[in-house]
């Protein structure tokens, strides 16, 4: 039986349309073309910022949630392990920014591989508490690290103000230059995800989602599936944690609170799982609400939690879902 049999059902007739596979072929380049003018459609370059931080790290846990239906509340243990040893290689050992990008990606796929062995035999709401109990268990060993982590009070001292790249410095204090590097690299990461979605892999994840008996009968090892999709999710997550610690300059212990992981859930939800760029979206909704509703009441979690209970409600697939949806109509 051939992966296209197995994990792909009939095309829709949106999928069918020539203009909808062009633009799916090129979706990283629109992508890319949007980003380049995104910060001058709102107030605060800052906000930008976090819009792609997050977003990036809701994309990690999309990967898992979206297209392989393995609902997690520990992926904050992933995020705040690639903004940690990102931080401690600059604050501690005085590494370069980008080696320190480097080591917060791969920690936070080491940590996601490590959790990944124990929960991958799990299942359900199984899957999803063991997952929040290993992620506890990761706060508190950071949490106790007080010489290397600040503890309590967080990682301080990520002090990056200029970027040498290839002999050119660059100044990253700059909010408009400091959006672009992020952007830039969460253009690669975006690249990345595009070609594990097109891959054969990309089609297994989908059918172990829709049907996991039929897949195993077809002769995957689906243990195995979940445990890389796993591991390249925390790869995702770790990037992201990373570039929170070098736009911050600190890492908050609440990094790896299970809040942290809640944030995921709400911004993947609410831009549409198992979309592309619906974690983007998921991201910009949740921080534009809290950025704009804060202004008005300290209270601005009761309204974000209305919005997101009225989306799940009226909107399931999400906002960017419920757009291909209806274009779909």
């Amino acid at each position: 039986m051939t992966l296209s049999t197995l994990a792909h059902a009939p095309a829709t007739a949106l999928q069918r349309h020539p203009l909808y596979a062009k633009l799916k072929s090129h979706r990283v380049l629109l992508a890319a073309l949007f980003l380049v003018v995104f910060p001058f459609l709102l107030p605060l370059k800052a906000v930008a910022v976090n819009i792609l931080i997050y977003g990036l790290y809701a994309v990690g846990f999309n990967l898992l949630f979206g297209y392989l239906g393995l609902l997690s509340f520990g992926h904050s243990a992933l995020f705040g392990t690639g903004a940690y040893l990102c931080g401690i290689a600059i604050a501690h050992f005085g590494l370069p920014w980008w080696a320190a990008l480097i080591i917060g990606t791969i920690s936070g796929t080491l940590m996601a591989a490590l959790m990944g062995v124990i929960v991958v035999r799990t299942r359900g709401i199984y899957f999803a508490m063991v997952t929040m109990a290993l992620s506890q268990c990761v706060y508190y060993v950071f949490y106790q690290a007080t010489s290397w982590t600040g503890g309590e009070n967080g990682l301080r001292g990520i002090n990056i103000s200029t970027l040498n790249l290839f002999g050119l410095k660059i100044n990253f204090l700059d909010p408009l230059t400091r959006y672009y590097v992020v952007a830039a690299l969460v253009v690669g990461a975006l690249w990345f995800l595009s070609r594990i979605l097109a891959s054969p892999f990309g089609a297994v994840l989908e059918a172990v989602r829709e049907n996991e008996s039929r897949a195993r009968a077809s002769g995957y090892n689906i243990d195995r599936v979940r445990l890389v999709a796993f591991t390249l999710s925390g790869a995702f997550c770790g990037l992201a944690g990373a570039l929170q610690a070098i736009h911050l300059a600190i890492v908050p212990i609440e990094t790896l609170h299970y809040d942290t992981s809640g944030l995921a859930v709400m911004m993947c939800l609410l831009g549409g799982m198992g979309t592309f760029f619906g974690p983007f979206v998921g991201a910009g909704l949740f921080l534009l609400l809290e950025n704009i509703v804060s202004i008005w009441t300290v209270h601005w979690q009761l309204f974000v939690g209305a919005v997101f209970m009225g989306c799940v409600l009226f909107l399931p697939q999400g906002v960017w879902g419920t757009i291909l949806k209806r274009l779909e109509r």
